[in-house]
């Protein structure tokens, strides 16, 4: 009878989970989707793929959408016999965002169930987790691969968990293994990576307890060993992804590094530390976990609107020179944030109640959890400042794996987002449960926390503009007393309310705490108390950051590169400013389509008017020379920092020649011009020069002034190649492109001398063959970043195609992997359940 009464708790706290997520996110109700501004992106730059999977049924793995051409691992590929991607995409069946913030949730639940085994605590800690603003901000801004993988920290932790507290050995590797094979397939490693870390403090604390005797060694190795196979299998379920992505990381600007300079040193793994630590979160801003607006929240907080209307009434009124104006000008970033970041969407705010309670867990948990839960939190909050707390970061680039690869590091305070409101769960349940806790105990932590929480927000309420400051120091610079002090008083307004509201946040739930003490108040109505507090703290700040004008029109959400202006998009862009961008680009993406039509032919084009590389409406309608993505190939981004950050008019026109880049699109947004560039270079040609040089800054610097049409840049490396071969001049001979195919392309070339044919394709050593006449012949690398054959004189046939053979060996230790799982799970069960009527059968006799 408890059994069932306690599924139907369970039941209902999930039914309960669907109607917060739906109550969130009422306007899917109407048929409206989020408008997302990296889904947006990802449209524009997965056109090409998603046509080709459309019209074919079948993958490409390569695409020339962006930047040149460039492996589609990242960009949204399919796997075939990829089954835990459709497990993932079956368990988030609701709409975007329901399915992420009900699994969120979920999720979590299990977590607290198998931390305290009480549905009420665990409840309540999925709203504390399920509610964390940072997720909220990260679903608007489109970073769904993110959310998606933070989903299943929370269950792949209560698996871990099963086998080293609980010693549930069969059902904790069933949970372990499918969701992490389900964390690796929503395909974030920084998240993993990231939640790995923790995890780390977790096998530590269960190895010291064994050496302890506090739990016997033979369970810690056993357990061990179960989690290890567990995420292995998980990682095998995934070896297609994993494989490829491994593959693929090393030529792109996570390996190592090609160049010698002042920023990249030939042969050292990872990004450059400035671009690595562009985002690393202030000292003082961790308080942000506490106080959602310390630092002004984000950069464009809902009140920014009315302080930049008042700043420009002041400025209009008190600045008398344009050099007076020109030095205002300079100090001007974010009308609100103030913090270390360059921008920010929001802060990583956690609950004011949330972090309270965490503070009391640190006193009130099990032994067994608080340590490790300590350590993780400590560790990932030092890691996030990133640049303000170089020894730890340069330890971390420096000596431990990987770390290097991943940028943001802001972003590992996802680790504390799940482990706070864990501690809190944890240390609330002892509080209330608990008889080994001695009244006189709990009262005087609950006393000193709370007494010094709040003695604390009020040292800020008072003091906090001068102990703060609320100016960064590029304002006080440039800034004139009157709007520094202005902007000063803004900020203040924004911080006291919310320290004001943190204060009685805190005050009512430590109220209700001493009133459970006292035997005033009932323990249910307590946690009823906390739970509906923090859930009304958290559910108004996210809505600051995810609300209903991140919602529009299906046909906008899914077409968001509108070619024509009407009066219907107007009306709608003047009710919600998220659709700004669709009408502002109107006309660039009329152009572009134009183009593309009038021009069926494969080319490229350059887009100089949206930011080159910041954009995929170029790449939505033809290949484009730029477009938008974190993981470029290493050799293209070194031309991007090469030619097109510095932008020489005499030498980036032969970069552009060499890629192709028959239009150009400059002029103004309203009125853009499409140039043609009639000195492309076309798809191929041949040379008759070869120009050998011995390093890659060679190799880079010669592309900008050589005649390309003429001379081939080649790598000293590759002098090999031209053994027995020879090129020779033939002003008659021609190649030209017959098919295309992002992964397959085809030339029919006719000359009377042996030549060397260029390709204005981007060389990648993984996955393309090359054959001349059917037959597979090996190709060198040109031009520093383009492929290259030699062909012998004659009329030929060459066609390249682009087959990764990691996809096929992924695919079968995929399935392998799988179907591992399967059998042990079921003979796991199989051998739970007969031992358990071997237990029936002993007990009636």
């Amino acid at each position: 009878m408890a059994k069932n009464k306690n599924l139907i708790y369970i039941a209902a706290s999930l039914v309960v989970f669907i109607v917060l997520a739906f109550l969130y996110s009422t306007p899917v109700f109407t048929g409206k989707q989020l408008f997302q501004h990296d889904i947006v992106q990802y449209r524009g730059g997965a056109k090409e793929l998603l046509d080709y999977r459309a019209n074919t049924g079948d993958e490409t793995y390569w695409s020339d959408s962006m930047f040149g051409g460039m492996p589609t691992y990242q960009m949204g590929s399919q796997f075939k016999g990829d089954i835990i991607k459709k497990i993932d995409s079956n368990l988030n069946f609701f709409p975007r965002p329901v399915n992420y913030l009900f699994l969120l949730f979920a999720g979590f639940f299990l977590l607290g169930m198998v931390a305290v085994r009480n549905w009420k605590y665990a409840l309540l800690g999925a709203t504390f987790f399920g509610l964390s603003t940072y997720f909220y901000i990260i679903i608007a801004a489109g970073h769904n691969g993110k959310v998606n993988t933070i989903e299943y920290f929370a269950p792949l932790l209560a698996g871990i968990l099963l086998v080293y507290i609980r010693k549930s050995y069969i059902w904790g590797f069933i949970v372990t293994t499918l969701f992490m094979g389900l964390q690796i397939a929503a395909n974030h490693p920084q998240m993993t990576y990231y939640l790995f870390i923790a995890l780390g403090f977790l096998f530590l604390s269960e190895l010291i307890r064994a050496i302890q005797k506090k739990t016997p060694m033979k369970h810690f190795l056993i357990s061990s060993g179960i989690i290890a196979a567990a995420c292995v299998i998980g990682v095998g379920m995934n070896s297609q992804r994993i494989m490829a992505n491994a593959e693929y990381v090393k030529e792109t600007v996570r390996g190592k590094q090609i160049l010698d300079n002042d920023t990249h040193t030939s042969g050292k793994s990872g990004m450059d530390k400035e671009s690595m630590l562009m985002w690393s979160y202030g000292r003082l801003e961790t308080l942000n976990l506490f106080i959602p607006r310390l630092m002004g929240g984000g950069s464009q907080e809902p009140e920014a609107k009315d302080i930049m209307n008042k700043v420009q009434e002041l400025v209009q009124e008190n600045v008398t020179s344009q050099a007076e104006m020109d030095r205002v000008s300079k100090g001007f970033g974010s009308v609100t944030y103030w913090g270390d970041q360059p921008g920010t969407s929001g802060p990583a705010y956690q609950g004011a109640i949330i972090c309270f309670l965490a503070l009391l867990g640190f006193f009130f948990a099990w032994k067994k959890y608080r340590y490790w839960i300590l350590g993780a939190s400590i560790l990932t909050i030092l890691l996030a400042w990133g640049s303000n707390f170089m020894p730890l970061s340069d330890f971390f680039i420096d000596f431990v794996p990987i770390y290097n690869k991943f940028r943001a590091p802001s972003s590992i305070l996802v680790i504390v987002e799940l482990l706070f409101p864990l501690i809190a769960i944890i240390g609330l349940y002892r509080f209330f449960t608990d008889e080994k806790l001695t009244e006189e105990y709990k009262k005087k932590i609950l006393l000193y926390v709370s007494g010094g929480t709040l003695g604390f927000l009020l040292i800020l309420l008072v003091f906090g503009k001068s102990l703060l400051g609320f100016y960064t120091e590029n304002e006080k610079l440039y800034f004139p007393p009157f709007l520094l002090d202005f902007m000063v008083d803004e900020r203040f307004k924004l911080f006291r309310i919310d320290a004001i509201k943190a204060f009685i946040y805190v005050a009512i739930a430590a109220g209700a705490l001493f009133m459970v003490l006292k035997k005033k108040l009932n323990q249910n109505i307590a946690l009823i108390i906390i739970g509906v507090v923090s859930l009304f703290d958290l559910w108004t700040v996210n809505k600051r950051y995810l609300n209903d004008e991140n919602y529009v029109d299906k046909v906008f959400a899914e077409n968001p590169f509108q070619t024509e202006t009407s009066d219907l998009l107007a009306e709608k862009v003047q009710a919600n400013p998220s659709l700004g961008s669709i009408l502002a680009n109107v006309q660039v993406n009329k152009t572009l389509e134009t183009i593309a039509e009038k021009d069926k032919t494969h080319y490229r084009i350059f887009n100089n008017l949206l930011g080159t590389f910041s954009e995929t409406n170029t790449s939505y309608f033809k290949s484009s020379i730029g477009g938008y993505h974190a993981v470029k190939l290493r050799r293209y981004d070194d031309v991007i920092n090469e030619y097109f950050q510095v932008m020489d008019s005499v030498k980036l026109p032969n970069v552009l020649n060499l890629l192709n880049a028959k239009y150009w699109v400059a002029g103004d947004p309203e009125q853009p011009q499409a140039m043609p560039n009639p000195k492309a270079n076309g798809n191929s040609w041949f040379v008759s020069d070869l120009k050998f040089v011995n390093s890659p800054n060679q190799e880079i610097k010669s592309i900008g002034v050589i005649d390309s049409k003429k001379t081939a840049v080649i790598a000293s490396a590759d002098k090999e190649y031209f053994n027995n071969k020879t090129v020779q001049p033939d002003p008659t001979a021609f190649i030209n492109l017959t098919k295309y195919q992002p992964n397959e392309l085809e030339f029919k070339s006719e000359s009377k001398t042996p030549q060397l044919a260029v390709f204005s394709e981007i060389y990648y050593p993984h996955g393309w063959k090359m054959f001349v006449d059917e037959k597979e012949v090996p190709y060198i690398k040109a031009d520093y970043l383009l492929r290259a054959v030699h062909v012998p004189a004659g009329k030929h046939n060459i066609r390249m195609i682009f087959e990764p053979e990691v996809i096929e060996t992924g695919k079968w230790i995929s399935l392998l992997s799988f179907g591992l799982f399967v059998i042990l799970s079921g003979f796991g069960i199989y051998w739970m359940n007969k031992n358990k009527k071997k237990e029936i059968l002993v007990e009636k006799v």
